[in-house]
């Protein structure tokens, strides 16, 4: 499977070129094993073992909840295409189908994901109507095909947040219709939450044109994603300059969350409940300064910007998750910032093919940061607590 590492450099391929088929490589490998474990007698084994109680058990069968991995239905994936775009944070757009994805859940012991739309939304959509009418589509496969599948393959193993028709930040009517979008699919489709990215066109979440949709969010109480995508610019680096999924989005996911922080979104809309990608970026290193003005007002005052209420908690309150961030070096900095009943368990599959090649624990550096109990809190608790209606979904106490 791991077929990339057995390469050798041929003359004439540059690194760009060599890292890119070995991104599509470990794709399609990754892929590929998923669909065979889930007709396999070693996806029976691990198939969700339940207590008395309604809850899987952490000791075998699938047990973990992930909050951070995506869906690419083919009609997305064929209006991606048609609209020029076939990457995503600067590598190739993976193979998905619903069964790959319980094939996935099943190699490594995951009992629902908790779907979303990665970059770009549909904002790659120049026209409104085109936005709304996407965005309605996704949302509604994901409550009717996956969600409340009574496929046996399916049941119970997919929860979802919403995709917003969000693109012109300065057309009322575009934010209007993510308003009315967030309560459908709260209200009438009993999806999960809301997933939002750092910023639409260099537009950053907590700016003020996003009022009426936070206003919304926070009425409806909702967990919102956010996601982030590749900023409007990006520094120049050989080969690196188009792989943004590598340093940009955890960067841009911090741009979003001090926005928000100097916008004072965490204290005006204090019903949202907000997860960070990817541990929250470089968030939890930078809390400390980049706060710095909500810890010291007179600061503020001095460099003549208005006041902030004191907000130098307000990290402390969010929600991480563990994609891509499971060293102790990330998790260990998270919990200097919250404590682990904010941090949530995430694959970011199928975009994190190429990093799951040996079936079972999807994330063992975890151990070396959590204990038994406070893992199985990371893994699954923690998300059933914030999301009720997977918990419920899934007959869980």
């Amino acid at each position: 499977m791991n077929t990339s590492t057995d390469r050798q450099w041929a003359p004439g391929v540059s690194r760009r070129e060599l890292l890119k088929s070995t991104f599509q490589l470990g794709a399609i490998g990754a892929g590929g094993m998923a669909l065979q474990g889930c007709g396999s007698s070693q996806a029976a084994e691990v198939g969700p073992a339940s207590t008395t109680s309604g809850t899987a058990s952490a000791s075998t069968g699938n047990f973990r909840i992930d909050v951070h991995c995506h869906l690419i239905p083919d009609f997305y994936r064929t209006s991606l295409a048609g609209n020029g775009v076939v990457t995503a944070g600067g590598i190739p757009i993976p193979p998905w189908s619903p069964e790959l994805a319980a094939g996935f859940m099943n190699e490594y012991g995951i009992q629902t994901q908790v779907l979303s739309i990665s970059e770009p939304g549909v904002y790659y959509l120049s026209n409104i109507a085109d936005r709304q009418a996407m965005a309605t589509q996704i949302n509604n496969y994901m409550a009717n095909a996956l969600i409340n599948s009574t496929d046996p393959l399916l049941k119970g193993r997919f929860g979802g947040f919403a995709v917003l028709p969000l693109g012109d930040l300065n057309d009322p009517a575009d934010v209007a219709n993510a308003c009315a979008e967030a309560r459908r699919a709260i209200n009438e489709l009993k999806m999960d939450g809301v997933g939002v990215f750092s910023n639409y066109h260099g537009v950053y979440m907590g700016d003020p044109r996003f009022a009426p949709l936070l206003e919304t969010l926070n009425e409806l109480e909702a967990f919102v994603f956010l996601h982030p995508v590749t900023p409007s610019a990006v520094p120049t680096i050989p080969v690196l300059s188009t792989l943004t999924f590598l340093y940009e989005f955890p960067f841009d996911t911090t741009r979003a969350a001090v926005n928000m922080l100097y916008n004072g979104v965490f204290g005006r809309y204090p019903k949202i409940r907000w997860l960070l990608a990817h541990a929250g970026g470089a968030l939890p290193f930078l809390a400390y300064r980049v706060s710095v003005l909500t810890i010291y007002p007179v600061l503020a005052q001095n460099l003549d910007i208005p006041g902030l209420a004191d907000q130098a908690l307000a990290f402390r309150k969010l929600y991480y998750d563990t994609a891509l961030s499971p060293e102790p070096s990330a998790m260990e900095s998270v919990l200097q910032v919250t404590d682990d009943t904010n941090i949530m368990f995430a694959t970011d599959w199928p975009f994190s093919n190429i990093t799951f090649v040996i079936p079972g624990d999807p994330a063992p550096q975890l151990k070396q940061t959590f204990t038994s109990d406070r893992l199985l809190q990371v893994n699954r608790t923690n998300a059933l607590a914030q999301l009720p209606t997977v918990a419920a979904r899934i007959g869980a106490a």
